[in-house]
Parts: C-alpha cells; structure tokens; sequence
C-alpha cells in the first residue's frame, strides 16, 4: 500500500526529520552516482528529493509516481517532470533510462515482481537502478512516524535475491539514516555525526535504509542447437558412395 504524497511531501519538505533523512539518502547516492551528464535519470515512487542534483546536467529527469500515491508538481518553481503512472506500467519506452533511482516504490508495491519486471524493461543494456528500500534490522522500519516504516521491510540478501530472480547484476551496496528516527533537537543536530559514524559499523545492523546498485546486463543472443551443428558440420557429399577407377573395356 503506498503512502499519500502529501504525507510524504509533509514529511521530506516541511519537517526536520524529513530534512535530515533527505540529506543523508541523498548524500549516499551522490558518493555512488556524482554525475549524469547527457544522461536519461527516471525516478519512480517518491524520489523527488533524490533527483535534485542531475536537474542540470542530465538530458532529461522524469519523476514517476504510482497511481494510489498521487503526484505533485515537482520541481517548485521550474517546469513539471513529475507524471502519474500506472505502477506496473510505465509510460517511457524500452530501454531508453540510464539511470534509475526507486524510492518509496518497491517496498509499499502491490505487484513487486510486476514492477521489477518494467524496471529492467525501462533501462537501457548496462543501465544502473539504486533500489532504496527500509532496512529490516534497522530502527527506521521499526517506527511508523516516518515513511520507512510503512510497507515490507527487506533484508540485504532479500533485496539481492529478488534483484538477481529479475535479471538484474549486483555492483555494490550502501547504508543511510544512521542516526535514530527522533525529532529530538540532540539526534538532529548530531545528524551528521552518526552518518559518518555509521559507515564503520554493519551495516545490516545500523543502517535504517539500504542501497542497492544494480545493473542491467542482456545475455547475447543464441540459436538453439546452434553450437552442435558447428562442431559437427556436414560434408558436402556426405553419404555418397566413394568414387571407383573406371574399368577398361
């Protein structure tokens, strides 16, 4: 079930915590992605505040948000790349994303398989996706005061597995949201603090958020029966009778 985007815009805009935890997802995946120049970035479910920093170098940013969510007008102030969507059934053709960033979209999905399906489907050969989803062991999945703790948690190799059923190739993974899910004014301004600290701890222990890269990698092509047929190629004149010396008369 998703949530409402006027909840979650509440969340990330107009309250501390969700500043805070806007900044440190964000901070993640510009370490893992520092640049998209000419590049196709498409955002599905609520990752508007991700999306910020490639709005002038990209080709193009389009933010996706799944029908039962809503939409919103995103970015303020400039021209609309927010568009209401189908979850299972997006509205940009195969293989044309580069980057791909899912954000409030897979863990609260009604057809995760379904949506993982038009991910690999919307990215073009060697594209990445970061799959931003709740951390089962983490305290953010464990409070219902933040949108992390609504929908299904994951685990690292849950996450991983599910990726790989859908043709997807793990690159790497990362944490976020180290510090605890309080709007205590002592855990806000220590923010920061905890993100760095919490690099150095495990992170299935300590990370209220986990980051998965992963790629898009297309099998080459191949004709069945086609590699027998090579190593047993046929002879012109298989099956003919060898030629005999002609008899003299």
């Amino acid at each position: 079930m998703h949530l409402d985007v006027q909840d979650l815009k509440g969340f990330y805009y107009r309250s501390a915590l969700g500043r805070a935890a806007q900044r440190a997802v964000r901070g993640q995946v510009r370490a893992l992605w520092p640049e998209a120049k000419g590049q196709t970035v498409l955002g599905f479910g609520f990752s508007v505040p991700l999306l910020r920093p490639y709005l002038d170098e990209a080709r193009r940013v389009i933010a996706l948000m799944p029908g039962p969510q809503g939409v919103m007008h995103w970015p303020a102030g400039l021209p609309n790349v927010s568009v209401l969507c189908e979850e299972t059934l997006w509205p940009v053709d195969t293989g044309v994303v580069d980057k791909l960033v899912l954000m409030h979209g897979l863990e609260t999905s009604t057809y995760p398989e379904t949506l993982l399906d038009e991910a690999y489907r919307a990215l073009g050969p060697g594209g990445r996706a970061l799959f931003i989803v709740p951390n089962r062991a983490g305290l953010w999945s464990r409070s219902d005061a933040t949108p992390f703790g609504f929908g299904r948690p994951y685990s690292l190799r849950q996450l991983e597995q599910q990726l790989r059923d859908h043709g997807f190739s793990i690159e790497r993974h990362a944490a976020a949201l180290f510090q605890p899910p309080s709007p205590r004014r002592f855990w806000l301004k220590t923010g920061a603090i905890w993100e760095r600290a919490g690099h150095w701890l495990p992170m299935a222990l300590a990370g209220g958020v986990l980051i998965v890269e992963a790629s898009k990698q297309v099998p080459a092509p191949r004709r069945p029966g086609l590699g027998e047929r090579v190593k047993q190629p046929l002879g012109v004149l298989e099956g003919l009778g060898l030629p005999e010396p002609s008899r003299k008369l």
